[in-house]
């Protein structure tokens, strides 16, 4: 029964995301990654790892553990305020913000190599009302091992276990983000 659940759920994710894509030329390729132009990954829910851990001080100075959002599952974005894709990206992610939020996802920015200045200042032109972490020195994205960031931008969503169970590398939309955090909410119901 698990492996019939595990395959509807493989085969759903592909169904939804084949037509994601910015490329006509959408298909999964020999990397596992699943989109039109292979940024998007899924990762089914026996095949995930240990629960990654990531806590710091927010760019408001108060203290952030993830562990604190056990049992939701969490977008998180690197991001940072001299990334061209990050700042088309704010809109979109604010919008899945707001849209989700009712629905017990939290949200996390994790801003990398920017000043603290500068890192608030791109929040408040983008209006990001979700909390940012600050990874000056890149320590927090090692947290997410082989599935962790490899650009700014990049969103990983953890489950409500804290496992990574989706990566999208690159900028990403407020549709793309929809369909892979409702694939994942699906996955654990």
């Amino acid at each position: 029964m698990r492996k019939v659940a595990a395959l509807f759920f493989a085969g759903t994710c592909i169904a939804f995301l084949a037509g994601c894509g910015a490329s006509s030329n959408s298909n999964t390729s020999d990397t596992g990654y699943i989109s039109g132009d292979g940024t998007t990954l899924l990762v089914s829910p026996q095949d995930r790892g240990e629960a990654v851990s990531l806590s710091g001080e927010t760019l408001a100075g108060t203290k952030l553990d993830i562990a604190n959002w056990q049992g939701k599952p969490v977008v998180v974005n690197l991001w940072a305020s001299w990334c061209g894709p990050c700042r088309t990206e704010a809109v979109e992610l604010e919008k899945s913000y707001l849209e989700f939020k009712d629905q017990r996802v939290e949200f996390l920015g994790l801003n990398t190599r920017d000043g603290l200045a500068a890192a608030k200042a791109f929040n408040d032109r983008f209006k990001t009302s979700y909390p940012s972490i600050s990874d000056k020195d890149g320590q927090l994205t090692l947290a997410f091992g082989n599935l962790g960031p490899a650009a700014t931008p990049s969103t990983i969503i953890l489950d409500s276990k804290g496992r990574v169970a989706a990566r999208i590398l690159g900028p990403t939309t407020e549709s793309e983000l929809r369909v892979v955090i409702d694939a994942v909410l699906e996955s654990e119901s």
